[in-house]
């Protein structure tokens, strides 16, 4: 084991660490949910919202885990082994465990992305024209072997790049897919707004309508905000034990969330306009992404061209987060049990593979892959969701809030080196406002 501590990799920059960090936090989520999720609560009033949680917990909960990840320079069960000892480590497991399972199931619906990459071309702006993109995309649900076939070339790209490492793999992608998944936000949102009638969806989007903020909406919103920066799962633990001892923690842990917010919020600019600009409906759920958009995209100009730029946006966001995902097992593998990478990278790649197949054949209707009345699908993405990850991100608050303060605070200083002004909002967070945030989500979706 000291010898996987020795020859451990590194980020082979700042840029490159962040982009893999805002990688593994911008996901699929980000492009239909956060969208979905403002237009059905009030627009800009939601979007204001999210921003105040994801400033307040989000950023907390990160910081904690990059501290983790940092002091240790090992995975998510090993740091807590090396750090606390105890049960500690079983928090580690709950990551690792997360990360295995989500990832099953999140291959699944990436694969749609690849498959409507390609059918952009092959007819299905021909499709949507005639009004039967719903009966497609349900047509294709109930295409199990083919749903399979793209989840497992999704799951070889994935496991293609980690296998690479961390600087030639994971890092590498990240610098490309990152700035590409901007650029395509940039001309996505251009030809959106020059649509007739897009300011209707600005308005929307940007006006805030607070009759419409309810309960329900601060719990989506914190909901939204603690799942969308991956956290809970080990994932910016592990990214975290591969950083420089002299890169700013606090200041990863601001712009991180930063970044994934700009997208989950450029997205919409992209969406709303467009889609009130043709008058479909804005609060359409997942239907949003792969029913009601080719619909608006088959009624544009070079709506091929535009449909298969948003499907290559959602993979590029599916397959950064897909691979953190990966790399939280691998490391694992790697630090606790001495496997090399190509070995954990396949195996575990492999093994998750496996795991997604149910997943995939269980959205077929009248489909024998059922857990106590849910799909396998629906339970695997339970289990994960909502036991796993606020568990995960409670243990991990409380550990750094009130276990390890001070060497905390001496990691996220570099030892008193760099100024930290939020210090004392940081551990309160991590005391009690995150703690009971996360708790609170978790009691919430805790019906099976």
């Amino acid at each position: 084991m000291s010898n996987a501590v020795e020859q451990r990799e590194n980020w082979g920059s700042r840029f490159g660490f962040i982009m893999a960090a805002a990688g593994s936090a911008v996901g699929l989520g980000n492009i239909w949910k956060f969208p979905y999720l403002a237009g059905a609560n009030g627009g800009a009033a939601f979007v204001v919202i999210y921003l105040a949680i994801v400033l307040a917990i989000g950023v907390s909960v990160m910081l904690a885990e990059f501290t983790i990840g940092r002091a240790s320079g090992l995975n998510a069960v090993g740091a807590f082994k090396k750090l606390a000892g105890g049960a500690w480590p079983l928090v580690g497991w709950l990551g690792v465990l997360a990360g295995f399972l989500i990832l099953s199931f999140y291959a699944v619906v990436a694969g749609w992305t690849i498959k409507y990459m390609i059918i952009s071309f092959t007819g299905l702006m021909e499709t949507a024209k005639a009004g039967q993109a719903g009966a497609a995309f349900g047509a294709f649900l109930n295409a199990s072997t083919e749903q399979v076939i793209y989840q497992v070339i999704f799951m070889v790209a994935t496991i293609v790049i980690v296998h690479q490492g961390i600087g030639g793999g994971i890092e590498k992608a990240c610098k490309v897919m990152m700035p590409a998944l901007f650029v395509i936000l940039l001309v996505l949102i251009v030809r959106a707004n020059t649509l007739e009638g897009a300011g209707k969806g600005l308005e929307f989007y940007l006006m805030p309508d607070f009759s419409k903020v309810t309960g329900g909406t601060f719990l989506a919103a914190l909901g939204q905000a603690f799942f969308s920066l991956s956290l809970g799962m080990g994932c910016m633990i592990t990214y975290g034990s591969y950083l420089s001892k002299s890169e700013s923690l606090p200041f990863c842990a601001v712009v991180v969330p930063l970044i994934d917010t700009a997208v989950a919020f450029l997205a919409g600019l992209a969406i709303f306009p467009a889609v009130f600009a043709f008058g479909m409906e804005p609060g359409a759920g997942p239907g949003l992404t792969f029913v009601t958009l080719p619909a608006v995209f088959a009624q544009m100009p070079m709506g091929e061209i535009f449909s298969c730029l948003f499907f290559l946006l959602l993979f590029f966001a599916a397959i950064t987060s897909s691979i953190s995902l990966l790399e939280v097992c691998v490391a694992y593998f790697k630090d606790e049990m001495g496997w090399s990478r190509p070995m954990a990278s396949w195996a575990l790649g492999g093994a998750i593979t496996l795991l997604g197949v149910p997943c995939a054949l269980s959205l077929a209707e009248g489909t024998p892959w059922m857990i106590a009345g849910k799909s396998f699908f629906d339970a695997v993405d339970f289990l994960s969701s909502n036991v796993c990850l606020p568990l995960g991100g409670i243990f991990i608050a409380l550990f750094v809030g009130w276990f390890w303060l001070e060497p905390a605070r001496k990691e996220a200083t570099n030892n008193g080196k760099i100024p930290f002004s939020w210090e004392p909002l940081w551990i309160w967070s991590c005391r009690l406002v995150a703690p009971l945030a996360i708790a609170y989500i978790f009691v919430s979706g805790l019906k099976w």
